[in-house]
């Protein structure tokens, strides 16, 4: 048996050798190239065929998220399991709503990690029940759950400006305006009834959204 030949995309070189190293003594299990930003990611999907993809939610300049949505609609029959340091609660409904067949925490027991990749590399789909109470719950628990409501493309300004970065990089990684940016950004501040972006770098921060 050859095995499924997976690529794996993380911005942390010490977690990818990790992953690697894990992987190494499963014989059906193998990554086969690595990505530490969502630009190399397409390069190699454009060059080679994937049975599977492990994607680190939290990826420079253009996030997990934005990236997988856009391998769902180029390839919409490759199978994703997200990795993730956030809550579920968090992010898990809009990684499953992106096209995610699997969402499993960093910290998770190895042996469950695998398991959780070699399901979804076989065509299966891992869901934790943490994770399924999610989406069975799918919506905004709270009045401080406001993020909730927010559109993909809100959502997605709102964490790349709590992680700092400037304006012109998140519209370069959207493929959006500047103009169009400073637009979300007012639009954030309206929907969660806050007045600057150091308020949306405290609000992403107290719900988990950033470290």
């Amino acid at each position: 048996m050859d095995g499924h030949e997976l690529l794996l995309v993380d911005d942390h070189t010490i977690f990818r050798a990790g992953l690697i190293r894990l992987l190494q003594h499963e014989s059906d299990l193998r990554v086969v190239a690595e990505a530490a930003t969502a630009a190399d990611a397409l390069e190699l999907l454009e060059q080679r065929r994937f049975d599977a993809v492990l994607l680190d939610i939290n990826l420079p300049v253009r996030s997990g998220l934005d990236l997988l949505r856009t391998m769902q609609r180029r390839w919409p029959e490759l199978p994703v399991v997200v990795l993730s340091m956030y809550p579920a609660r968090q992010y898990a409904v809009r990684a499953f709503e992106a096209g995610a067949r699997g969402y499993v925490s960093k910290d998770m027991d190895a042996q469950e990690l695998v398991m959780s990749v070699r399901r979804v590399a076989n065509g299966g789909r891992y869901i934790t029940g943490e994770v399924a109470g999610e989406l069975i719950g799918a919506g905004r628990e709270s009045s401080e759950d406001l993020h909730l409501d927010l559109s993909p493309r809100e959502f997605e300004v709102l964490v790349a400006l709590a992680r700092g970065d400037r304006v012109t990089d998140i519209a370069d990684a959207g493929h959006l305006s500047v103009k169009t940016v400073s637009t979300y950004r007012s639009r954030l501040l309206a929907k969660l009834g806050l007045s600057s972006t150091a308020d949306l770098v405290r609000y992403a921060i107290d719900h988990g959204l950033v470290d």
